[in-house]
Formats: structure tokens, sequence, C-alpha cells
């Protein structure tokens, strides 16, 4: 988890909250398908061919995030805008707390594909947010996928299904910064823990995203396929182990490594089996991971 200023931990500390890469206004302000698919989905398709780039990405007041679909989401859907746990408005929430249908009135600052900002998205609600297994926030929006490409021109990303893959190029793209970090899935992290916090299954990246304050929320981007694959949440600041803003790893035997400059990410492949149609949230569906309140 990573100061959004430089000398601001202790002061962060003293709330009792941590900064990760980004963090809740309340606490600092941030230096740092189916058939029935719409042009919005087929839009989203045709950006694999493409060099990624922001279009779909978001800026929030202390991170970043991206409006995203499932799968199987369709035109008419509300969009959901997806973020890191620890970028919730309200505050962090606490290891073991799960944050379901909470109202929101949080807006986002949407970017085409140059980083020019092109509209400002609505939250209805919080779908979703949870810092324990995974490190994510899911908004609701007041509107659909076709008014917000009919207003913008942006189409959203997909979150992929897919497990992602050691190896796969990918791209930290931070709305916030409006900044592109590029490297590779270096491996993965069976736990990552930082402070009270536990994370399963997290990416680790390549050193070349060295990733600062602000990009919490950034999508994790498959180059080759154009589809989110996790979301920025951290890095290992200074070679400390398992404390803030030094995760560490651990693995199925206990032992714990720490890997000094090196940034990680939640995976999202978990996220679409809990969306039924509508992008309704549905907890108890099969195959559903997402840990519950």
């Amino acid at each position: 988890m990573k100061k959004p200023l430089i000398g601001l931990l202790a002061s962060i500390l003293v709330a009792g909250a941590t900064a990760l890469t980004g963090v809740a206004p309340a606490q600092a302000t941030p230096t740092h398908v189916t058939s029935r698919a719409t042009g919005a989905h087929a839009a989203t398709a045709a950006r694999a061919l493409d060099a990624v780039d922001f279009s779909g990405t978001v800026a929030l007041s202390n991170c970043s995030g991206s409006l995203v679909r499932m799968p199987g989401s369709v035109g008419s859907d509300p969009g959901l805008v997806l973020t890191n746990g620890h970028c919730l408005e309200t505050g962090l929430p606490g290891p073991g707390q799960v944050i379901v249908d909470q109202p929101s009135s949080r807006t986002f600052t949407l970017l085409d594909g140059s980083a020019n900002e092109v509209g400002t998205l609505n939250a209805t609600k919080v779908v979703y947010s949870a810092m324990t297994g995974t490190d994510v926030t899911i908004y609701q929006l007041d509107s659909s996928y076709d008014a917000i490409q009919a207003q913008t021109g942006i189409s959203p990303l997909t979150v992929s299904a897919d497990h992602p893959v050691q190896g796969a190029d990918i791209r930290v793209v931070s709305g916030y910064w409006k900044r592109i970090y590029s490297c590779s899935v270096d491996g993965f992290a069976y736990r990552l823990k930082e402070a009270g916090w536990t994370w399963n299954d997290s990416v680790r990246y390549t050193s070349g995203c060295d990733v600062i304050g602000g990009t919490s929320g950034s999508p994790v981007v498959d180059a080759g396929t154009g589809q989110v694959v996790a979301v920025n949440n951290t890095i290992n600041e200074n070679g400390e182990s398992c404390t803030i803003n030094n995760p560490c790893e651990v693995d199925q035997s206990g032992a714990v490594t720490v890997h000094q400059g090196i940034g990680y990410a939640q995976e999202t492949y978990i996220i679409p089996a809990c969306f039924s149609a509508g992008n309704t949230l549905d907890l108890t569906l099969s195959g559903c991971t997402l840990a519950r309140p």
C-alpha cells in the first residue's frame, strides 16, 4: 500500500487507515456476450486489435479506475466502474468487512484514448467493496453503456473471465496520472499480506510497472486481448516485510518473501462469476468466490 504524498504516512496511521497507491478523500488528497450486445460491445472487442490507450479509464478524486462491462453485459445495462477497495470514499474496508449496495453519489472523469476528458460519470451505489481476499470496489452508474457511448463515444473495457497468464504483456493504465505503465506478469503470489489485509492469488509485476500513489484502481489490461485481467493496488516501497506500503508474499508453506520495488495487482477474473443478467451482483451464484458480508 503506497503513500499518495511524501511524509503523509504518519498522519494516515494516526487516523487508523492506510494509503496503498491511493487514499480515501476523507483521509487525504493525493498527489499521486450476448447477441443483444450493441455497438459498445463491438467497439470493446475491436480494441484488442489496437495499442492499449486511455479509452474507458476514469480518474477519481484520489485514485484511478475504469468503466467496465462483464462478458455477458449488454448495452442497456447500467454502467459499472471498477477501482480498489481502498479507494472507497467512505474509508477503507477493514479486514473481513464486505460492503454491498451502499448508496453513493461519487463522480468519475471519463477519458478517451488520448487521455482527454470527455465526460463525467455519476454513481448511484457501491455494488461491492472489500479488501478481504481481493482489493476491489465496483460502482453502479446512473447511465447505461449505450447512453455513455452516445454521449461520449466511449465504450467500456471488458473484464476477462479467464485467469491471467504468466509472462503476459500487460499495461497498467492510470486515469488519475494519465500515464501508462508497461511490463509483464512475473508470476503470482499465493497470499499477499500488507498490515492487516490479506489478498489471494495476486499478480506480481516485472519491474517496469513501478506504480506510484494515485495509480490505485488502474485497470491492468492484457495487451494481447485488450481485456482487464487485474486491478492495480500496491507496491513494496522500501523492502520491509508485511507492513504498510510494503506487502510481502506468503507461500502455501507459510514462507515469507519480500520483493522491494515490485508492484502487485488483484486478479479480476473472479468478478464476472458473481454477476447475473442486468449487471446484477449475486454472491450466491455457483462459481462466485468473492467474500460475502
